[in-house]
């Protein structure tokens, strides 16, 4: 009796061992995809995060600070609007400094950009100056083609721009428009003033073209082929009237 038990016993305990490894072979595995979902999960975190924890290492605080795209906004006035120093990391959040810069009436456009270790370059785009108007003191106002006076001092920054006797925001728009589409003929104009009610005349270099006020880009670009005529003519032009539809009529010396 005792002879025979033992050997259902050895067996029986095998049985057990078999048993148990194919369940710790599972739990083995369970845990290695819990180490994965956990790995995936800070994975996909890590945006929140990181920057919470890298903003804490002076290895990333801001040691320079790069400006692009200033060319009639100094600088130094773009670098007071951020307020940052050494102790800002580039791991901060750059929309209030974005907004911060966005503020000043001459930049249209910002974006902030990380280099890491310890720079942000700052991208901006400036509004165009597009003409110049006198002021009773004498002095120039900057204006764009949207009307508005941008705090450039033409005294300081050089700015090639047509002179206007006043803000004129039809005239300035006009301006606008040519300058994008037609920038050497814009590059010509070097003052506009009105005549009477409804009529401009435009210094272009030192030929004054008469046009009525509602002038178009593609109007003005008419002259070319006239001037280029005329010039290969050798005739001196006293003025180009641009008032009277579908012609060009230039008035010779």
């Amino acid at each position: 009796m005792t002879d025979e038990g033992a050997p259902r016993t050895a067996g029986a305990e095998r049985d057990s061992d078999e048993s148990k490894a194919p369940r710790a072979s599972r739990g083995l595995r369970r845990f290695k995809f819990a180490l994965a979902g956990i790995g995936l999960l800070l994975l996909a975190t890590s945006p929140f995060w990181s920057p919470l924890f890298l903003r804490r290492i002076a290895f990333f605080h801001i040691r320079r600070v790069e400006i692009l795209g200033a060319h009639y906004v100094a600088p130094s006035d773009i670098l007071a609007r951020l307020h940052v120093d050494t102790t800002s990391s580039v791991w901060d959040p750059t929309a209030p400094l974005v907004a911060r810069v966005l503020r000043h009436p001459a930049i249209k456009t910002a974006a902030i950009r990380r280099q890491l270790p310890g720079t942000l370059i700052i991208d901006i785009t400036e509004r165009v100056p597009i003409a110049l108007v006198p002021q009773s003191g004498g002095d120039l106002r900057v204006y764009d083609a949207l009307g508005i006076a941008l705090p450039i001092d033409p005294a300081s920054v050089s700015v090639d721009a047509p002179v206007l006797m006043a803000r004129d925001t039809a005239l300035l728009r006009f301006l606008g428009a040519l300058r994008s589409e037609r920038p050497a003929l814009y590059a010509r104009v070097s003052t506009i003033r009105r005549v009477g009610r409804d009529e401009l005349i435009l210094q272009m270099n030192s030929q004054p073209v008469r046009a009525m006020q509602d002038i178009t880009v593609e109007r003005l670009a008419e002259l070319e082929p006239v001037e280029m005529d005329l010039a290969r003519k050798q005739l001196r032009v006293a003025e180009i009237d641009l008032r009277y539809r579908d012609q060009v009529i230039a008035r010779v010396q």
